[in-house]
Parts: structure tokens; sequence; C-alpha cells
């Protein structure tokens, strides 16, 4: 996500390499660089003029002390407007003091709206939450199926009618709710293609029956400006809590995440990162500025492996790993379970510099499912014991997973060498280890 601007924002800065100061000269012309890169972005054009006047009103005059640089300075500078820009701090969903709270999604149809509903069910319901979902888009045809087939993929259950006042739905849900125990209820609203007013009509309706404690507009992060107006139009009209962008994964610009809050002046809650029931981030202004510098996201990275790793499955591996009893059908599990975290150009994108240095690399989550399939076609005994692999093993498990006998060979030396450094890890010899590695200077720590 955000690869042009990021690019684009990594050039302007580049003029202050070298520079023993920041001078009126040198701020004028990477300000001039960084506003047409917000503009090319997509950001909104006052949004992208306040903000190349904000970073140079702080940094022309700037003193720079001790053995901070210009060019570390101003990249400050950029990154805590960003970070303001963005909302300067998470804004969480609210829930109300008496159960159900009622959080009402509204949006465009293509937006995400429908799939947002069923993943914020799932992320509340890993928080201790019971969520229940609420079918009332009655005019769309097969909305409510759609909505049935996303909450049975996330086994959470929906209230739905066929009745075709989408007001009295979302007021009988209410009572249901109460009565089973549900406590907070998902309305998914009506979607079209463009804002007319009828559907605002219902929308208010609906509000006016439900009284929610959040009111989100969920909106296409990929359509740019346009999102962002989309959404003051609703906000006229609705009292808008909130906001969440879907597609970010797919945006390479930008505009929509850095104007909608001056714009509509509502925060952005969350944003959808892919297709899967756990493709939801809440959205952190530090961390998405972070990765707009090319600086990474290590804490998303963190976060999202504490979802899928097990405590309870970390200690028996690590004790395996000690004993030299890490086999085929551990490194299989772990596999699958990153594969869990998303795609692997998304988590690399996490890692600080690892963007950039990706950048020309083809990296195919593909690979996974063929080593998957090469360590599937391995017997039992094979997993568990990688030492009687001999060559006709090999040629038969490269027949079962469709490769060749050099991806056969390839994968054993791989985990060969990863199960060595894996024990000299857990056995204490870290410093050798690190010295093995031959990393650059200032890489692997102390």
């Amino acid at each position: 996500m955000f690869e042009n601007l990021t690019e684009k924002l990594e050039g302007a800065l580049k003029r202050f390499r070298g520079q023993a100061t920041i001078t009126e000269e040198n701020i004028q012309e990477a300000m001039k660089e960084i506003r047409r890169a917000l503009l090319d972005a997509d950001v909104n054009l006052t949004v992208a003029k306040d903000f190349t006047e904000k970073v140079k009103e702080k940094a022309v005059g700037q003193e720079v002390k001790g053995k901070l640089l210009p060019e570390q300075l101003i990249v400050k500078i950029v990154h805590d407007e960003l970070v303001e820009l963005l909302g300067n701090k998470q804004s969480e969903l609210m829930f109300s003091p008496q159960a159900p709270t009622v959080v009402m999604v509204a949006g465009l149809q293509g937006s995400g709206k429908t799939t947002f509903c069923a993943k914020l069910a799932k992320s509340l319901r890993k928080k201790g939450r019971q969520p229940l979902l609420v079918a009332c888009d009655v005019h769309r045809p097969a909305a409510i199926d759609q909505l049935k087939m996303l909450a049975q993929s996330v086994n959470i259950p929906v209230y739905s009618d066929t009745v075709k006042d989408a007001v009295k739905i979302a007021t009988d849900a209410l009572s249901y709710a109460k009565k089973f125990g549900r406590d907070v209820v998902i309305v998914d609203t009506a979607g079209r293609l463009t804002v007319d007013q009828e559907m605002m009509q219902e929308v208010k309706d609906i509000s006016s029956a439900v009284k929610p404690t959040e009111t989100l507009f969920v909106c296409d992060a990929m359509i740019g400006q346009d999102a962002v107006t989309t959404a003051k139009a609703f906000h006229d009209q609705l009292a808008l809590t909130g906001i969440v962008l879907t597609k970010l994964d797919g945006d390479t610009r930008g505009g929509a995440a850095l104007s909608v809050l001056s714009v509509v002046g509502k925060p952005i809650k969350y944003v959808g990162t892919g297709e899967k029931p756990d493709a939801l981030e809440p959205f952190h202004p530090e961390r998405i500025a972070s990765r707009i510098l090319g600086m990474g996201d290590i804490l998303t990275l963190v976060e999202k492996a504490e979802q899928e790793f097990d405590e309870k499955q970390a200690k028996v591996l690590e004790e395996k790993i000690k004993k030299n009893q890490f086999t085929f059908e551990d490194f299989l599990d772990q596999l699958r379970t990153i594969r869990k975290m998303g795609s692997l150009r998304d988590l690399l994108g996490l890692i600080p510099g690892m963007d950039k240095a990706m950048k020309n690399v083809e990296v195919d989550d593909r690979a996974f499912s063929k080593v998957e399939a090469i360590i599937l076609s391995m017997t039992k005994d094979e997993r568990a014991n990688p030492k009687i692999i001999n060559g006709s093993r090999r040629k038969r498990i490269a027949n079962g997973s469709g490769s060749n006998i050099q991806d056969v060979n390839r994968l054993i030396k791989q985990f060969e060498d990863m199960s060595k450094l894996m024990k000299n890890i857990s056995s204490g010899k870290r410093s050798r280890f690190m010295q093995n590695l031959k990393l650059p200077t200032g890489f692997g720590g102390h």
C-alpha cells in the first residue's frame, strides 16, 4: 500500500542529504515536490497545501542539534505532520454502557460494506463480544444471502426477515438481541451505486429507530478523492462517528487515507487489507505514517503474529527445537500459521526497509503451496525423520507433489540448515550464530 506516495516522498526528502542546514531555499523546493506527490496521490488540494505549509513553518530555522542530520530532522517533522493529518491517535470503537451496542454501517454498493460487517463481527467475537449481524439491505437482490454466507463463514448469527421494511427489521433485531444476550448489533444498511435521497432517508429512519452508538461509513480507498467526497455527502445527512477504508492493500496512492479526516472531520476507525475474514485492522495513525515513509510497521506485524500463534504450542515447539526433534510436521504447522497472517508481500512490507529492498523482487504466495505439496507427499516416517529420504524416495515425493527432484532437494537442504540455526539459537550459541551470518555492520544487535 502507498507505494507510489512512499517513493515520491523519499525522492523529495533526498534533497536534504549532505546538507548542513535546513534553509528557506532547500525547504521551498522540497515542499513543492511533496505537494506534487500528495496531489498525484489524489490528496485533497487544500489538505496538501496546508500540510506543506505546516512542515515548512516547523522546519525553517530549526536548529539541528548534536549528531542529528537535517535529513533526519525533516523526516521526523514530515512523520509528525502525517500522524496529525491521519488523526493523531487511534480512535477505538465506542460501546454503550447498556447492552446492546448498535453499530450502523452505511456505504455505497461495491465498497465492501457487507464484507466489513462480517469482518467486524469476527473481530469483536475474538475480544469476547457476542455480535449479531442484521440484514437491512432489502433492495439489492441477494444482499441478504451474501450477508448470511459471510456470517456462516465466520460463525456469526444473522437476523433477517422477508418484509421489505428495513426500519422494522432493525428494531425487531434489537429486541431479538436483548432477548438472546447479543451485546453488539451490527446493522448492514442498503447500498446504492450513487448517493440518492431515498437511501439517505432510509438510513436516517433506521438511525432514529435504533439510536446507534456508532455510525460507520465504509468507502473504497482505491477511488481516492471520490471516496472522501462521498463520505462528506453521507456525513452531511447522517451523524457519522467514523470512517472505514476498504481495499487499502490495493491503494498505492493514499489520497483517501490522507484527506478524509480533514475534509469529513471524522476519524478512520478501521482499514480493510484483503478479502479474508481476518483482513481487518484498527487504524493507527502513527503506524500508517511510518508505512508511508517506508519505515515499516513492526507493531502490527507482532500483533498479527500474536493472534495466530498459540502460547502452549510455542512452548512445545521450543522444547522440540532444544532436543533437536523439530520435524517437517512442525515446519508445516508453522508455515500454515504464517499463511493465516496474510500475504507474504504484505508481511514483508511491515518490516522496516524490507519494502524498498523487495521492490523489484517477485514474491509469490504460491511458493507456500508448493512447499506444502512436497511435505504432504512425504510419508509420516519421512516427515519425522528426513534423514531416511534417499534418492528413490525423493523421486517419489517429487512425482507426488508435481515438482521436480531439485525442488525436493532444495527444501530438504533448507530445512536442515534452518534446524541447525534454530538449535544454535536455543542452546545459547547466539553470538557465534550472529558471527556466522556475516551480517553488515549495524545489523543483528549486540
